[in-house]
């Protein structure tokens, strides 16, 4: 089903040629249609890709989670949460989440929904849909708060530098060494892992310097997805590790499988999923502030 979010062109012509132009590509982009009818709704999440244009680039709206947080403490996330049983739709929980974690008002007349992506998976087996969204006045970052224990820090970066880090290097970057960005490699690594559970398929982490900490894990992904539609060109990195799926419906038919097998095994009406999807649970990494 073909889905185009309507946004004016009044608010579109202030956006510089180039930057409009990523939009208008993401706003034509149809994700992998994916039926999440018959997965739990407890394990639905939502994060949210605020997109605005400043000093003439794209950039993507981050904070960093809260160090008292039991989960992934101080990593990067988008904003993001679980659906809630109020919430009518994926774009519900995404702006309430933002609202929540940021104060992002909401519905406000210069937030702007572009598209969605198709889901990914977080460690902890949340199916996470990503909703990108164009925001259009500025004044209104400078209201928005951090919320107590759970966001320490907002920040921003420029969604082209997910595609060429380079980019990156005109970023008041956190210190090459530093807890933040303990790696020997100047802006950009990856590493791949085996999953001998996932069909021996593999997972590539890229990692992504940052003013916070790195962007990496799920986050990453997310932002590489994004980055790739608007800007429509190659990476100068492989995407990819071999093996690794690169579409989401083998993932669900696994994970569908995995939990039909667990609800024979036990009896029970309530499965627990037995095939850990996407992410290794020991990648600490993999988190996108979806988990509370």
């Amino acid at each position: 089903m073909t889905l185009i979010h309507d946004i004016p062109s009044a608010a579109l012509e202030p956006l510089s040629p180039p930057n409009r132009a990523c939009i208008e590509r993401l706003r034509s982009h149809q994700p992998e249609e994916i039926d999440l009818s018959g997965y739990p709704s407890a394990r639905l999440a939502a994060v949210l890709v605020l997109l605005y244009e400043k000093a003439g680039r794209l950039r993507v709206l981050l904070t960093t989670r809260s160090k008292s947080l039991r989960a992934h403490p101080g990593q990067v996330a988008l904003p993001g949460g679980k659906v809630d049983a109020t919430d009518s739709d994926v774009f519900e929980t995404a702006f309430r989440e933002a609202h929540e974690e940021v104060g992002l008002p909401r519905h406000h007349p210069h937030v702007y929904t572009i598209c969605t992506l198709r889901p990914y998976i977080s460690s902890s087996k949340l199916l996470v849909t990503p909703v990108v969204a164009l925001l259009t006045d500025l004044s209104i970052l400078e209201h928005l708060t951090p919320s107590p224990g759970e966001v320490d820090r907002i920040f921003d970066h420029p969604l082209e530098a997910i595609l060429d880090p380079a980019l990156a290097r005109k970023e008041n970057l956190s210190p090459k060494g530093s807890p933040d960005w303990p790696y020997e490699d100047e802006l950009y690594n990856y590493s791949d892992i085996e999953l001998p559970w996932l069909g021996n398929s593999t997972y590539r982490m890229h990692r992504f310097r940052s003013t916070a900490f790195a962007i990496k894990g799920l986050t990453s992904d997310i932002l590489i997805a994004t980055a790739s539609i608007a800007y429509d060109r190659g990476l100068p990195y492989e995407r990819w590790a071999p093996r690794q799926l690169r579409t989401f419906a083998p993932i669900l038919r696994i994970l569908e499988a995995g939990d039909s097998v667990q609800h024979a095994a036990s009896g029970t009406s309530t499965p627990t999923p037995k095939v850990e999807v996407g992410v290794p649970s020991g990648l600490e990494n993999a988190m996108v502030g979806a988990e509370k």
